[in-house]
């Protein structure tokens, strides 16, 4: 087995080795994964945090040792995920601009090494061991499907990375998501950071969102907002109705 890890900020992660095909996730710096296949300029992963698999191009990573790859893998989350912004290559002296969610290979104080590269840690700010606060800093993000960052974020990318701030590996999809922690029996039971999930009429999980308490609820629809919720959905403050259709309440913590 071969494995690989992100040396840049973020990489597309494609359904098929084409520039032109769908957009199925990103995968962000130092994010590391197992490497299946190979086809011209492009490579087939298995992303090590949440098993999704793509194509990358053959130039967006470098290779990773299957010591250094274990030993990474198994670094307690709160130890890799920091909420960076920037970081210096110390080698050529240049700045890379990080999405909140990078992981921090190999850290030694400030410094983590990726590679034969340094990388200095410059920017980081606090407070987003908060899940309130980690999730309205997303506020207004523009919906991207395959998105994860707040440049552009799904609705299972946004809770996704809110909850990787907090130390906690959610899978990738809404319908994969659903599957982790337990069921909460009604809103009235719920609290700060449990999951809402909502069908369409085939009862297909399409949706995913977070509630700030049992009425409101932040989400990725079109942009990320805080909307109202109740026993039938989401009801969309700017259009004035149901726009989600609530199916179950689940609690991953």
């Amino acid at each position: 087995m071969e494995y690989g890890i992100c040396n840049l900020s973020i990489i597309p992660l494609r359904a098929e080795p084409d520039d032109r095909s769908e957009l199925l996730s990103q995968v962000l710096f130092g994010e590391i994964f197992e490497i299946t296949g190979w086809k011209e300029s492009w490579v087939k992963i298995i992303t090590a945090h949440d098993n999704y698999a793509g194509w990358i191009g053959r130039l967006q990573f470098i290779m990773l040792g299957h010591l250094a790859y274990k030993r990474f893998k198994q670094t307690p989350p709160p130890l890799t995920y920091r909420p960076v912004t920037q970081a210096w290559k110390i080698a050529n002296n240049s700045i890379l601009y990080l999405p909140i969610g990078s992981s921090l290979a190999f850290l030694e104080g400030t410094t983590c090494h990726i590679g034969d590269d340094r990388f200095e840690i410059i920017g980081e700010i606090g407070e987003t061991e908060n899940m309130a606060v980690a999730a309205t800093s997303f506020l207004n993000v523009p919906y991207l499907w395959g998105g994860r960052t707040h440049f552009g974020i799904d609705c299972s990318g946004f809770t996704q990375t809110v909850f990787k701030l907090q130390g906690i590996n959610l899978l990738r999809d809404a319908c994969q998501q659903v599957e982790q922690g337990y069921t909460i029996n009604s809103l009235q039971e719920t609290k700060l950071g449990d999951l809402a999930f909502f069908d369409n009429a085939d009862g297909k999980i399409t949706h995913v969102g977070i509630l700030l308490n049992n009425e409101k609820i932040i989400h990725a629809s079109g942009k990320v907002k805080i909307d109202s919720i109740d026993g039938k959905g989401i009801f969309s403050e700017e259009l004035k109705r149901y726009t989600h259709k609530l199916k179950t309440i689940k609690r991953m913590f």
